[in-house]
């Protein structure tokens, strides 16, 4: 793997993540009360030996930048790895802002080609999965591939969704087909028992969706990139023209996979990590673990709480409260009396002193946290937001969209999503 230069790219602007990607780039999203979502590649990086990465970072980078730097130090001692943050720059050559993936990895080709390194791991910097990159490189030599594209096995009502590749017998990819319907989903159907799949699956999931995760070897990534100046993107633009003369296959991950593309799947994602007896994605794996920032946080306080189905991240305190089947983050502060139902929080980036809490009470602020008696169900609130006393957040009308930015909150596919540093005032109720 030393012979691999991972790309993960980090710019998007993640607009159907809004308003959390307000101020953040959205691989720089909070994620399972303590980590970020750019944490989940880069650590299957380095968990697969891969210790050269890139982050290519774009718009609302300063969160995600000041993370990265905080959280890998990989050429500590002797070793030569690293991870590095590769901003969007204009220059007399390229006077424009990145415009894609496969633009954003044309800006940078001339530090890329420095490396003497055979293949490029292109990743995205906002899916959760825990992938063994090494298999997956190791796939892609056997095959002796161009480019190799990590693969989905789907049904035939999730393939809508995706674009589909087409392969034969030897895992070639044949065709790629984006969101096919009726006579076009049927012709992207693939033997996907050739993978490794039981008959019983391969029935099930006859289609092969692509991850947006491939394996290019040098000579192909740069020569594609230079044949085809004006192509901006890898999945829609770069992939497809490829077919036509170079070789390309797929390789099969039959695994949890989500890409956390909207506010719903976002929240969805976050608490399915509390189910019992045994979530469709752990962080509790000491042979693949993810990384995050150090933090040296005091351990959890609670306070006569009843808590069940939930995660709650290092540094809060409880107070006679009640949670139920949420995700409570770093720092959370819960007052007595409060309910906490399919939740998710962000918790807090700073503490509140007891004596600065009551001096804000005083005042008629409102300190950080859930205040007493408030209940709030089936809601995010972004860090360091303050809910005020007796509030009710519940979406009481099931509104499904709604912008109401003055108030400090959004409705998205019936979420309220509380901004960051948002006040929601006492005895409010949405």
């Amino acid at each position: 793997m030393k012979r691999v230069l991972g790309i993960i790219l980090s710019g998007g602007a993640g607009t159907r993540l809004f308003p959390l990607t307000k101020m953040r780039a959205k691989p720089a999203v909070p994620l399972a009360a303590k980590y970020r979502l750019i944490d989940i590649p880069v650590s299957n990086c380095i968990n697969s030996g891969i210790n050269k990465i890139y982050a290519l970072t774009q718009f609302n980078s300063a969160s995600l930048n000041r993370h990265l730097t905080r959280t890998y130090n990989l050429s500590a001692g002797f070793s030569q790895g690293f991870v590095e943050v590769l901003a969007a720059q204009q220059t007399p050559e390229s006077p424009s802002w990145f415009e894609g993936t496969a633009d954003a990895v044309r800006k940078y080709k001339w530090l890329f080609q420095e490396w003497d390194v055979t293949e490029y791991l292109i990743l995205s910097g906002d899916q959760l999965y825990r992938m063994d990159y090494g298999a997956f490189v190791a796939s892609h030599r056997a095959l002796g591939a161009d480019i190799t594209v990590a693969a989905l096995p789907v049904t035939p009502e999730q393939g809508q969704s995706f674009g589909l590749m087409r392969t034969d017998a030897s895992q070639q990819i044949l065709e790629f087909c984006e969101k096919p319907r009726g006579e076009a989903l049927t012709k992207m159907r693939v033997d996907t028992s050739v993978y490794g799949l039981s008959a019983e699956s391969a029935r099930e999931k006859p289609h092969l969706a692509s991850m947006g995760i491939y394996v290019f070897s040098r000579k192909a990534l740069f020569d594609l990139l230079d044949q085809n100046p004006a192509a901006t993107d890898f999945g829609k633009e770069i992939i497809p023209t490829a077919l036509q003369s170079y070789d390309l296959r797929a390789y099969l991950f039959d695994d949890y996979w989500e890409d956390i593309g909207t506010i719903r799947a976002f929240y969805e994602a976050n608490l399915a990590l509390t189910e019992q007896p045994q979530p469709p994605f752990s962080f509790y794996d000491e042979e693949f673990p993810i990384y995050t920032r150090p933090r040296y946080l005091p351990p959890t306080k609670l306070l006569d709480s009843q808590v069940t189905e939930s995660i709650i991240g290092d540094g809060s305190i409880l107070k006679t409260c009640s949670i139920h089947h949420s995700v409570l983050g770093l720092r959370s502060r819960i007052e007595s009396g409060a309910v906490l139902k399919d939740t998710l929080t962000m918790g807090s980036d700073y503490y509140e002193s007891a004596p600065q809490r009551e001096a804000l009470k005083a005042q008629g602020g409102i300190p950080l946290g859930v205040g007493a008696n408030s209940t709030i169900k089936g809601a995010i609130l972004d860090k360091n937001v303050r809910i005020g006393n007796n509030v009710q957040i519940i979406n009481k009308d099931h509104i499904q969209e709604a912008d109401r930015p003055e108030l400090g909150f959004y409705i998205r596919s019936n979420l309220v999503v509380v901004i960051k540093n948002a006040t929601i005032p006492n005895n409010t109720v949405i």
